[in-house]
């Protein structure tokens, strides 16, 4: 499929018509900020109306390469026979009891296997409730109240962990939105990713009250970043030292850069992991787990409370069941490194001699458009975003689908092959060849 063909004749007045009537009944017509297009200079997102592999197709019945996956669940491909397959026998059976099901067990099971670390799991709904469960268990395991996270690090959007983003200095957390009070977020510390020795005068100042360091260990919200070679470790190291925890959220990082997710790619032991999107296989579904000894002080059996209507949902454990089964066979890691590698490769040889800068982990990959190096939040907002703005429109019309911000990782799938690398490639290569 050539990109000429893929651009000619886009219409998007469906697309248009839904997205004004949606604005009559849902704030800004979306109901997740990150969907909304006005920053990349378009009027109105898309309206995905079906996907198959590595292909979604809108309102409008224009076709993309799809290297948002949904936010990353997507591991597999959109609708993966084996897990369209599972939902539909367990859907048969009934979709919601609000107790137990064998199908906990087994995905509770499955995520241990991978993640040695979890000795225990609680399944919830959405990674911003995991993350905020391990931060509120946490603090009543060492009875502390401050926590430290990073700049440009998201873990939902619970009062405490929505914080502004420091830089240079770490300072005591301020709100990011309106609605939060400062004494919410007066316990939150902030430090730039990547910058150990800040980390380590924050722990020579505050260690004795900090209840655990937060860090996504792959960055994925201010797009891809690596952790610089003994950063994660000496988060390790400083969280021993002081009696503080070390929680991994690996909401994207989890199954998708390895099986084991970023503590098994970079060896690292965290007490408590917070997981979400490939856990459920494309359904709301996350869970955070860790030491017996931690989880053993959530209700019932200790007093830290934590409860949810659908956590446990048989549809997402199902999914998530499948999803990971799929992932454990001999060989998958392997293949989505070799795809995500010829996508890097493509887009170098595209972008050469172009003020770009690529970074990629795994399957998680995010072309910023700056020189860089990219290594915190404050390298990454270097990038030009009126540049990356025509970018992204110009992916569209060659049809590519990006998620529509410069700070947010791109996810590759099982089910991307040589085409659809070959129509990224191509869109980009059109691209550049204008700049």
């Amino acid at each position: 499929m050539n990109v000429a063909t893929q651009a000619k004749a886009r219409s998007e007045a469906r697309s248009q018509a839904l997205y004004e009537e949606a604005c009559r009944h849902i704030p800004g017509g979306v109901n997740s900020p990150v969907r909304a297009m006005r920053s990349v200079g378009r009027a109105h997102p898309l309206f995905i109306a079906r996907a198959q592999g590595a292909w979604v197709e809108d309102a409008d019945g224009n076709r993309y390469v799809d290297l948002v996956g949904s936010w990353g669940p997507m591991i597999l491909g959109h609708a993966d026979p084996g897990v369209l397959t599972i939902l539909r026998e367990t859907a048969a059976r009934g979709t919601s009891f609000g107790a137990p099901t064998v199908l906990e067990i087994e995905l509770a099971s499955a995520v241990k296997d991978a993640m040695p670390s979890i000795e225990l799991v609680r399944f919830v709904s959405s990674g911003t409730e995991a993350a905020m469960s391990a931060v509120r268990l946490a603090r009543a395991a060492t009875g502390r109240d401050k926590i430290l996270k990073f700049a440009g690090c998201y873990h939902g959007h619970a009062d405490a962990l929505l914080v502004e983003a420091g830089s240079g200095l770490a300072t005591l957390g301020i709100p990011a939105s309106p609605g939060v009070p400062a004494a919410t977020t007066a316990d939150t510390l902030t430090a730039p990713f990547n910058d150990l020795e800040l980390v380590r005068t924050v722990v020579e100042q505050h260690g004795h009250e900090l209840a655990c360091i937060i860090v996504e260990p792959v960055p994925g919200n201010m797009g891809t970043v690596a952790p610089a070679p003994g950063f994660l470790e000496g988060l390790r190291d400083l969280c021993d030292a002081c009696g503080a925890l070390l929680v991994l959220d690996e909401v994207m990082t989890g199954f998708r850069v390895a099986r084991g997710g970023a503590q098994e790619r970079f060896g690292i032991v965290p007490d408590l992991t917070v997981l979400g999107k490939i856990i459920g296989g494309g359904m709301p579904a996350a869970a955070f787990g860790g030491r017996g000894d931690l989880m053993e002080q959530l209700a019932p059996l200790g007093a830290v409370y934590q409860a949810g209507t659908l956590s446990g949902n048989p549809l997402a454990m199902a999914a998530g069941l499948a999803t990971l089964t799929r992932l454990a066979r001999p060989g998958t890691y392997e293949e989505l490194e070799r795809t995500s590698a010829d996508l890097e490769a493509g887009l170098r040889r595209a972008s050469a001699g172009h003020p770009v800068t690529i970074n990629r982990v795994g399957s998680m990959l995010t072309l910023f458009h700056t020189p860089g190096p990219v290594t915190d939040y404050e390298s990454a907002r270097t990038s030009d975003l009126e540049r990356f703005a025509a970018y992204f429109r110009a992916s569209l019309e060659g049809g590519v689908y990006l998620a529509p911000s410069q700070f947010e990782a791109g996810f590759v799938s099982l089910a991307h092959g040589p085409r659809e690398i070959e129509q990224v490639v191509a869109a980009a290569e059109a691209f550049f060849h204008t700049q």
